[in-house]
């Protein structure tokens, strides 16, 4: 007895075609002949490649876009490719009526051996002549900036990360989001 199944599949551009599976046997896609197990794990595979830590991109929300000195925001990125080189950068979001053509922030990382650095960073948010840089969406603007385009991470593990803006405002307005990406080249 043979079991067969047809599964009938509508192309982008219209028509049709159709995938026969013989049970047991191979399934036939135009000249291509794989079998289901192969098949299986091809999806597995795909699944599993898709779901790789290769790139980290996260946002903290700053409660009414108002950002007190004293609060830092933080994340945790685990990092365990120290051979392939790193973008890295900062994600903002800040209303069109912030007060500010730039933004500085602290940046502290903890390295997995528990050593910290910092750095300063100045964010320039708008051009000489005052227009605001990055995506419009509605009153607010989304920006990145890169601040290092082959960042080799020098161990691996844990890495803690705290931003904290250094502004001299005690409570800076206008940021609405703030957060990293790191993404492998």
């Amino acid at each position: 007895m043979k079991n067969d199944i047809t599964h009938t599949i509508k192309p982008h551009g219209g028509g049709t075609s159709a995938i026969s599976q013989t049970q047991g046997q191979s399934l036939l896609l135009g000249r291509l002949r794989v079998k289901p197990a192969m098949t299986a794990l091809l999806f597995i595979l795909l699944f599993l490649s898709a779901c790789s830590n290769d790139s980290f991109d996260k946002r903290a929300v700053i409660p009414e876009a108002e950002w007190p000195q004293t609060e830092r925001v933080a994340f945790d990125v685990d990092i365990n490719d120290t051979i392939s080189p790193y973008l890295f950068g900062l994600g903002l979001r800040h209303l069109e009526n912030y007060r500010y053509s730039n933004l500085f922030v602290f940046l502290h990382t903890r390295m997995p051996n528990g050593n910290v650095t910092h750095d300063t960073i100045e964010c320039t948010l708008a051009t000489p002549d005052g227009k605001w840089i990055g995506k419009s969406s509605g009153s607010m603007r989304d920006l990145t900036i890169p601040l290092n385009e082959n960042l080799l991470f020098p161990l691996p593990g844990s890495y803690h990360f705290e931003i904290e803006q250094a502004m001299r405002d005690p409570v800076l307005k206008g940021i609405s989001d703030i957060g990293l990406y790191i993404e492998k080249q």
